[in-house]
């Protein structure tokens, strides 16, 4: 059965959650791929005080077609205050 479009996102949150331990904060993008999805998240790497300053990873996390992680990539890292350029 195919995944729906959040139950897509609640597993890879879950999921990157219970293989890396690090807290996720927030959902940035998911879109299908394939016969899967393609979900890209913000974990916090590093609290800091004041918490502007915390360290969030960005990950791509690939599932298939039956909501199991194929693969997932830190793809950059960021401190929460940084704004992207492109926004």
């Amino acid at each position: 059965m195919a995944l729906e479009f959040a139950a897509a996102i609640k597993k890879a949150r879950l999921e990157l959650e219970a293989l890396t331990g690090l807290e996720i904060g927030s959902t940035v993008s998911a879109h299908p791929d394939g016969d899967g999805w393609q979900v890209t998240l913000e974990a916090i790497e590093k609290k800091s005080i004041p918490d502007s300053m915390d360290i969030l990873g960005i990950f791509e996390v690939n599932l298939d077609v039956d909501g199991n992680i194929s693969e997932f990539n830190r793809v950059r890292m960021r401190k929460r205050n940084d704004m992207d350029e492109n926004v």
